[in-house]
């Protein structure tokens, strides 16, 4: 059943196969968990809101209309779960927290080829930085940065989540970098790619 695209576990869903969005659950969940953590900045909200995107999925699997793919879709439910959750917050959240989940998986790949905690601490302190440049964008350059560099979105597929055009996604992202290379230059963080 593994094997199945993402359009066929959705058609055995809706013909009372769980099986089947269990396996869509099991494919998506960490990306879906991994795009809410970021736009969130906790972990446990990001519990909730990913749970909360496959139920609301699941329970609207009739209303699938099929002009977009299925991860899209919940990606959708998914940003639209994290930004109704940070609105509802009474104050917002503007400090980088230690155990936010985000500088963990920056540093995820570090730790297995990386063991010198000197260049550790380097690196989630250059982490801890990014995290506090991403938090300084607005939450549309933020959710569109997220979705294309951080989850890997193509611009029309973040352009479909998003429901906007392909060429809007693709300045929000070029004015998310470009703000965030200058809050890095200011931490301290020296764009050494020659790029301005």
């Amino acid at each position: 059943m593994s094997q199945k695209s993402d359009r066929e576990l959705v058609d055995a869903a809706r013909k009372g196969d769980a099986e089947a969005f269990g396996v869509l659950v099991r494919r998506h969940q960490r990306r879906i968990y991994r795009l809410a953590a970021h736009l969130l900045r906790d972990g446990a909200e990001a519990e909730d809101v990913t749970q909360d995107t496959f139920v609301r999925a699941y329970g609207a699997l009739d209303r699938f209309d099929g002009r977009s793919e299925p991860f899209t879709w919940m990606y959708r439910i998914a940003v639209n779960l994290s930004l109704n959750a940070i609105r509802s917050r009474k104050t917002g959240r503007k400090a980088t927290t230690p155990d936010d989940p985000r500088i963990e998986g920056l540093l995820a790949d570090q730790k297995s080829v990386e063991a010198d905690p000197a260049r550790l601490a380097a690196d989630r302190q250059a982490a801890r930085a990014l995290a506090e440049g991403v938090d300084l964008l607005s939450e549309t350059l933020r959710t569109t940065l997220i979705l294309v560099s951080v989850d890997g979105l193509s611009r029309a597929e973040a352009a479909e989540v998003l429901g906007g055009p392909e060429g809007t996604v693709a300045w929000r992202v070029h004015e998310a970098r470009k703000k965030l290379r200058a809050h890095l230059e200011q931490a301290g963080y020296p764009d050494e790619s020659g790029k301005s």
